[in-house]
């Protein structure tokens, strides 16, 4: 992959589990603020998905209203879901994550249930 997508990457892995990032704060935490969609497409090719130490939890990325991703690498919404709240995360109905409690700072900071 090239230089932009590793970023992506290496941000995905910070964080933890139980917490989620959207696009758009992916491109920040990268210095790319304009960046959110160009994070989507690197994520689509994420070659390690998964959620074990050496994979890239792409599951843990939403959009900035909290919802999920259709094209979901690992098979779409349902299978996203199924993952979130395996590792604790909330959700405010069906398809949208519960920001305030689980939105991820950049810090490592834990979701609270």
């Amino acid at each position: 992959m090239g230089e932009f997508a590793n970023k992506v990457y290496d941000i995905v892995r910070q964080i933890p589990q139980g917490k989620v990032a959207t696009y758009g704060l992916v491109a920040r935490l990268m210095g790319r603020p304009q960046s959110g969609r160009y994070v989507g497409f690197a994520l689509r090719n994420n070659p390690h998905p998964g959620a074990s130490t050496s994979d890239i939890p792409c599951h843990r990325v939403v959009f900035k209203d909290g919802r999920l991703c259709e094209g979901f690498v690992f098979g779409g919404p349902d299978v996203q879901k199924l993952l979130l709240e395996a590792e604790g995360v909330t959700f405010v109905d069906d398809w949208h994550v519960n920001l305030e409690t689980c939105l991820w700072d950049g810090k490592g900071t834990t979701c609270s249930p």
